[in-house]
């Protein structure tokens, strides 16, 4: 039996075209977190400060940044997402979004940072 191997993505880059950081020194701490959005959900609005990515693995997952802009990543897609710029999720389909998340940071350094200042927005 033969393994088939798909890369699907290799960047240097987020979704909107911004270089990604260079990765911190020290000891790095891998996490890998599964992500479920009930059909109609949306994440509160936050941003990463360290470099991450996913692969949407059921349904179609909006990410919209603060300024506006947006992007709809469809399943099976991988997605590199924006660092230090405040997004968030939404699941405008009937469908709920499962997305597995991968985050490289350094032990005990938050992955993502909440606004809930900007909740009325």
């Amino acid at each position: 039996m033969t393994i088939k191997t798909t890369e699907l993505i290799r960047t240097s880059e987020s979704w909107d075209g911004a270089i990604l950081p260079d990765f911190p020194q020290g000891k790095p701490e891998l996490r890998v977190l599964r992500l479920e959005f009930p059909a109609g959900s949306k994440t509160g609005w936050h941003h990463h400060p360290v470099i991450n990515y996913g692969i949407v693995q059921q349904g179609d997952l909006t990410i919209v940044c603060q300024d506006g802009r947006e992007k709809t990543f469809h399943e099976g897609e991988a997605l590199v997402e924006v660092i230090g710029t405040v997004h968030r999720g939404e699941n405008r389909g009937a469908t709920p979004v499962i997305l597995n998340m991968f985050y490289f940071s350094r032990p005990g350094e938050e992955i993502t940072i909440q606004h809930p200042e900007l909740e009325s927005e």
